[in-house]
């Protein structure tokens, strides 16, 4: 069943006939419904589309917080194999936010990072609505070293509204954190190829996205801040967040024009929660294709185009 979010309205209304006149036809097999069903199966087909085709900041806002949007362990388990998670910071402890470690992505070594949100209220409570602490960029640091120093692509898949503003994360040094695993993200002299896929929020999207090739999902966003946030500093009024996103500009179309990132990964109408499969394959082949246009660069090579790439965002606006 399909949580609906408020401008799908007319699609709820639509598909929520089908199912009544399905259920009925399995009730009363003698009631033929199929021609009804088809005529339905198409308005609701034509609406998503129509609908889809002209979102709005706030409505991508709501895509990509989408409660049944595919998260890392999904892509984790779809694209890689022989994954083998990594766990602690050896300094405090472990973060279930950040999910790092070793894998093979079609044939090649790599090590990934990403942040996990959770699929139902356990997970999400486990992984910390995939808001890190210090000791999740600490781990993120500790395996990009390794990354670096057994040659190994490092592939970063993001989704979080932001690293965990708690009192006992800052008392660890949650800035320096972040601070260091963005460091570290332009330091390595292997590839990094980075992919937003629900939520880039702030710094704590930045810590692990800092790569040669930075890509989002058709109706991700990735900000400085969330529009709630932003809202209420400008305008102290949470309320006017639907302003906000619009203003800040934060779709991968804005983000793509402005030169932030490098492409869009298309998505299923009606959002990548309506056919998983299709958008994790169609990551997979984006990423492979990064992976493989960076091989014949040098280390050197290699990490000067990522700096290059950072200092010159803005510059030719």
């Amino acid at each position: 069943m399909h949580n609906y979010l408020d401008f799908e309205k007319p699609i709820s209304d639509l598909e929520g006939k089908i199912h009544e006149l399905k259920k009925l036809a399995q009730e009363d097999q003698s009631i033929d419904t199929s021609e009804e069903i088809s005529r339905l199966e198409a308005r609701a087909r034509d609406a998503m589309r129509e609908i889809y085709a002209q979102l709005n900041a706030w409505q991508k806002t709501q895509v990509a917080r989408h409660p049944q949007r595919p998260h890392f362990v999904d892509y984790a388990n779809a694209l890689f194999d022989d994954f083998t998670p990594l766990a602690g910071d050896r300094r405090f402890g472990e973060d279930a936010a950040i999910q790092a470690g070793l894998a093979r992505f079609r044939g090649q070594s790599v090590a990934v990072i990403g942040q996990e949100k959770g699929h139902d209220t356990k997970s999400r409570i486990l992984h910390n609505f995939g808001s890190a602490r210090p000791e999740g960029y600490r781990k993120a640091i500790r395996v990009m070293e390794m990354a670096d120093r057994f040659g190994l692509p490092v592939v970063t898949l993001v989704d979080t509204a932001g690293a965990y503003p708690g009192v006992g994360a800052e008392e660890r040094g949650q800035a320096e954190a972040i601070a260091r695993s963005t460091e570290m993200c332009l330091n390595i002299r292997v590839p990094i190829v980075s992919v937003v896929l629900g939520e880039g929020g702030s710094g704590g999207a930045i810590a692990i996205a800092t790569g040669n090739r930075v890509y989002m999902l058709e109706h991700a966003i990735y900000s400085v801040i969330s529009p709630e946030g932003a809202a209420s500093i400008l305008w102290r009024d949470s309320t006017r967040a639907k302003e906000a996103a619009t203003n800040m500009r934060i779709t991968a179309e804005d983000l793509k024009a402005l030169g932030v990132i490098d492409g869009i990964i298309k998505e299923p109408v009606g959002g990548a929660h309506r056919d998983p499969e299709q958008v994790i394959t169609a990551t997979g082949d984006v990423i492979a294709k990064a992976l493989g246009d960076l091989s014949s660069l040098s280390g050197d090579a290699v990490r000067a185009e990522r700096r290059q790439k950072f200092l010159s965002i803005g510059r030719n606006l």
